[in-house]
């Protein structure tokens, strides 16, 4: 029985689980979008976001404790770099989990993980381009629904 277990365990050990994390979370770190089944992702989020936040404060002892984690110094230069600089202000929330569908050839849930402000389709500015608007209706009270009606009959006479 599982009571009061609250992490997935992924069919895992720890010693497995903590490096397929720690593999995970330096792609993620690298590629900034990485594709994982949602499981996994889900898993990863609770265990990057914590080190981001402490990526935040670029000191010795803050960089130590996510090598830590990490292992890859390549990795801890692009998270205390790059990343922190665009995640400063952000209170929390640096990773996003879309659902893609399901893997063909077993059937597992597959998710896209990505870091939040590393994706500009999703950015929070509204472009000014963009004008009102139009409304679609439906139904056949509008300014062409005459001539709508007046082709259907023409074609049904035909």
């Amino acid at each position: 029985m599982r009571h009061g277990k609250k992490f997935n365990h992924l069919g895992r050990k720890k010693g497995h689980r903590r490096a397929t994390m720690a593999n995970l979370a330096i792609s993620l770190v690298e590629h900034k979008r990485i594709n994982t089944t949602l499981a996994k992702a889900k898993a990863l989020r609770t265990y990057i976001e914590p080190l981001i936040t402490k990526s935040k404060v670029n000191s010795t002892h803050s960089r130590r404790t996510v090598f830590s984690y990490l292992q890859n110094k390549e990795s801890i230069k692009e998270l205390f770099g790059p990343i922190a600089a665009a995640i400063g202000t952000r209170p929390g929330g640096y990773t996003r989990v879309i659902k893609l569908g399901f893997r063909p050839s077993d059937g597992a849930e597959m998710a896209m993980i990505e870091l939040v402000d590393f994706n500009t389709v999703y950015s929070n500015e509204k472009t000014a381009s963009k004008g009102r608007r139009r409304r679609r209706r439906r139904g056949g009270s509008g300014p062409g629904a005459a001539t709508i009606a007046a082709t259907a009959a023409s074609a049904e006479e035909e």
